[in-house]
Order: structure tokens, then sequence, then C-alpha cells
């Protein structure tokens, strides 16, 4: 998108109507001089659309590989805006030849923003190490290809107004309210068409290559077609071999983009990735479950299900909240049907409802044989009833007290997009489902390595006006993992451990229902070490996260 600035002073044009000269020659123009300032408008709108496209390109980008959206937002935007400053002070020396530097910056502006995702995306791939600081290791190549973008995009501005100047002369003034309002215009079509045309229907990968070859078409268009008796041969001749080039590239891209995917998927996930789709709402992959390999489902690139762990951790969280009436249970999130597979293994268990958000999710639950298996068909039992919603807005709309037990089995608090479904204001539509003896359980994230964030998570359940205990429950090594650090669910070193904070009106007792099932890796002689392995650890005086005032760490 192209920030405003104040005019170039005027320089004479020559058109077919007549003859002027200006210090970098004079200009001859194929077209009116009406329909030549349409042009130049028409070139800015798409410049300004598929510039920004490059931009909402990176912040979604680094907020799937790195998660919590707003510090990636804030870091890319602000380096990129921080950039165009310096590409418009860069691009006034090049003002005496504003047609040929517009027409290499758009050809180096396609190449670099239609190239941007897919160089990241491999760069994570097939090295999957994001941490560290912002200044080194491929966190510093996002900012690197920010820093490129915003030169480039801050260098259009004096060059366009040169341009549009030479074709008539004008008032700075008009000049700017002129180019601002085609950048503005094309800025929210280019900003609406990235969520609703791009992403959906080409993908980033995909996305991405398409605008840089549209941005490399207009732009050498605008040039080699309007401006072109203000170029020397030999440098139409070198833009027209830029652009060539420039296209190839990104043409070859997009042929070979389905096949980049899949060995960029094999090298982060290993060669047994047997699913893979986008739905709606994310990204969702499962790996084995074939052959007696494990099945390992990840949503977002974020490993949510592990079959050698994931009974430990349902156990751990279905199970304790059972302990009392549990006729009727509301299980946020769950999707996969494991949580509900535990619930419906006590008896007296008249209704299960299942909110979760991404329907994709629950027809691979129902319909993929090791996952349906893996949940022993849950979803399908006659007692579980299955909404497609937003777990917040769902209980905004939920009558009060209705539910024994709720089990949170949700995201971790981590992911910036999550933090409402752990708020204060969460919780208290939470309480109001609940009968006046029931119980929540909260999936709260790794105690050991994010002990802030779970703490939190637990001082936010008591600023709804409930009475809290905490527990820990082990994992192995290469167990679930629900955090955001998408590197260590790819290496198979997931977090190794889990919190849970158990809710209700009145004390809670972290023990099992002595008349239900037996769980197979969890007793009540182990619950209790672990609500003691908890308190030790606690981080105390921490104040309550809220939808306006969100303290999650990302």
């Amino acid at each position: 998108m192209i920030e405003p600035q104040a005019a170039a002073p005027p320089r004479p044009a020559r058109t077919r109507g007549g003859r002027s000269g200006s210090g970098s020659g004079a200009l001859r123009l194929p077209v009116r001089q009406g329909t030549g300032r349409f042009l130049v408008l028409a070139g800015v709108f798409v410049c300004a659309a598929c510039g920004l496209v490059y931009e909402l390109e990176l912040v979604a980008l680094a907020t799937y590989l790195m998660g919590d959206s707003v510090t990636q937002a804030s870091v890319v935007l602000s380096v990129m805006v921080f950039a165009m400053g310096i590409g418009s002070l860069a691009a006034k020396r090049l003002r005496r030849h504003a047609a040929a530097a517009f027409g290499a910056v758009e050809a180096g502006l396609a190449l670099v923003g239609g190239c941007s995702a897919m160089v990241l995306y491999a760069v994570f791939a097939w090295t999957g190490d994001w941490g560290g600081v912002w200044a080194s290791g491929p966190r510093g190549l996002l900012v690197a290809f920010s820093l490129a973008t915003g030169l480039l995009i801050g260098a259009e501005v004096p060059l366009l107004m040169e341009l549009i100047q030479r074709i008539r002369r004008q008032d700075a003034g008009g000049a700017v309210a002129d180019l601002s309002a085609a950048d503005y215009v094309g800025a929210l079509v280019g900003g609406l068409a990235f969520p609703f045309l791009l992403l959906p229907f080409l993908g980033q990968l995909t996305g991405a290559l398409i605008t840089g070859a549209v941005n490399a078409v207009v732009g050498g268009a605008l040039v080699l077609g309007l401006f072109r008796q203000d170029l020397p041969p030999r440098a139409r001749r070198l833009l027209v071999a830029a652009n060539i080039c420039v296209l190839a590239v990104l043409a070859t891209a997009a042929v070979l983009v389905d096949d980049f995917e899949r060995a960029a998927r094999h090298a982060m996930y290993g060669a047994d990735v047997r699913v893979a789709l986008h739905t709606d709402v994310q990204e969702v992959l499962l790996t084995g479950g074939r052959d007696g390999r494990p099945l390992n489902l990840f949503l977002d690139g974020r490993l949510r299900v592990s079959g050698r762990d994931e009974r430990r951790y349902h156990e751990a969280l279905v199970h304790p909240a059972m302990n009392g009436p549990h006729h009727r249970v509301l299980v946020l999130g769950g999707g996969d049907g494991l949580a509900v597979r535990e619930v419906l293994r006590h008896t007296g268990v008249h209704r299960v409802d299942v909110v979760e958000a991404d329907a994709g999710v629950v027809r691979l639950a129902r319909r993929d044989r090791a996952l349906s298996a893996l949940n022993a068909h849950a979803l399908d039992d006659p007692r579980v009833r299955v909404f497609v919603a937003d777990a917040f807005d769902w209980l905004r709309r939920a009558p009060a007290a209705v539910y024994d037990v709720v089990v949170s089995d949700l995201p971790h608090p981590g992911i910036t997009e999550n933090t409402k479904l752990y708020s204060q204001e969460f919780y208290g539509l939470a309480r109001r489902m609940l009968a006046a003896d029931g119980r929540l359980v909260v999936h709260g994230g790794a105690m050991a390595s994010r002990p802030r964030d779970f703490w939190t998570v637990d001082a936010t359940v008591r600023a709804a006006g409930f009475r809290t205990v905490a527990y820990r429950v082990r994992g192995r090594q290469d167990g679930y993992a629900a955090g955001p650090d998408r590197g260590q669910a790819r290496t198979a070193h997931a977090h190794r451990d889990w919190g849970f904070v158990l809710a209700a009106r009145h004390e809670p007792a972290p023990r099992l229902d002595p008349a239900g099932p037996r769980p197979r890796t969890l007793t009540d002689a182990a619950l209790a070490a672990d609500t003691r392995a908890a308190e030790r650890i606690r981080v105390p005086g921490l104040p309550p996260s809220t939808l306006v005032h969100p303290r999650y760490s990302g």
C-alpha cells in the first residue's frame, strides 16, 4: 500500500497534442492525457492491492509458523512501514529516470512478494527452528522480507508522483488526492481479496505467486506501454527481460507448488502423512494410524493428538471431573472425539454436547478409520450431539444450569486467537451453564515450561467465581503438545507435562469416581501426588486474564 507524500514539482509533459521538454527528456504518450492519467491511477490501484496482499501474507504466515498473531502483526507491519519511509527517501534520487525505475521496482516487488511465502515456508520446513531472537536465524529472514517488501512499496510513491505529473501538470494537493484515492481503494480490494478469495481458493503459496504475477504484468505493461518513449532502447530490453524472468520464476513455482507442499510436509511431519486438508478454519493433518504406527493429529502445524500418549492426557482431563453427578456433560473443543470417549465410559451419562469450531475435524473423527477407532466411534453415540460453533458465542446463547460437568479441551491460551476462550468472561459463562454442584475442568497447558500461563488460567477461573484445585500429569517426551511451539511438535519433543484446573462453586475434590471406570493411566494416589506437585510450583499473585486485557504470553 502506498503512503501519500508531498508531490514532486510538476514537470512539463509532451503528449499527442503538444511537445515540451523535461529534465529526463521529452515524453510522448501513445494515448490522450485523460486516458494516460486513468491508466496510471489504475496501476496505482492494482499495485496497492498487491502490496497489501504481500503484507497480509507475511503476517498470516508468521502467525501460522510462530503463533501469537498480535506480536507477528506488530513486528511485520511496523518493519514494513519503517522500510516504506526509507524506500520513499531512496527513490527521490531516481525521479529523473522515473519510468525505468518504477518498472524495475515493480519487477523486484513481484519477485520478492510473490516468492516470500514459499521461501519462508521452505526454510521453516527444512530447518524447523524459529527459536532465538528476531535478528538471527529464520526469524531474521522474515524481517528481511518485510524490509525488502516495504522498501519497494515505499519507492513507488515518488516515482508514481513523477510519472503522473509528466502526463499533465497538476497542483500537489490534487495529485496527492488522486493517488491516495486509487491507493486506498486498491488496498481495500487487496485486503478483502486475501481472506475471502486468495486464501480459501488458492492457499497461501499459490495466492502469493499469482499476486506477484499480476503485479509484474501490470507494472511492466504500464511502463512499457505508456512510457516506453521515456526509456532508452537498452532500458526497454532490460525491463522486458527482467519481467519475463520474474514471470518465468513465478510460473515455474506455481506449477511445482503441489510437489513442494508435499515435500515440505514430509520434511516437517515425516513421510507418513495420510490426510492433509484445509478446512474453513485451519490446516488438518493426520499421520500414522496404519501398520501399527501411532496416529498423530496436527492442527495448523501443532500436534494436538499423539497416539502414543493421548490416553494419558484424556484420562487426566476427564475422569477427575466426573466424580459426582454427571448426567449432562458439555465438551468444549474435543472434535476429535477422544475426550467424549472417556466421558462415555462412565455409567449414568445421559447426554453429551460437543461444541467444536471446525466441522472438518468432526467429519474426520467420524470417517477416518484410524481416528474413529481411536475414539471408539464416540461421536456416533446417540447420546452425543455435536454443535459446530465458536465456544464463546455458543455459551452466550445456551440456557443456564444445564450441565453437571463442563470439559474445556481447547487449544493453548498462548495462541492469540484463543485467549478469549481462557478469559474471565468465558469462565463466567461456563459457571452459568453449570448446576449448583457442577464441575469445570480446564486444560491449562504445560505447567513446567509455561508456568505463568498455567497459573494465569487458575487465577482467571478463580476470578470467575470458582474454587480451584490444580494438578499436573506427566507425559512421555514425545507426547501430546497443545502449545504454539510448532517446532517442538514436529520434532516429537513436545511438552512433557500437562496442567489441569479442576473447578467448582465449592472446594473440588481431585479424586476419581469410586463407582466409575478405572482409568488405565491414573489412580487416586497418583492424582493426589500430581496435585501436590502442582502446588509446589505455584506462581502466586497473578492477575486474571480478561477480554480487554489478555495476559497470556505468545
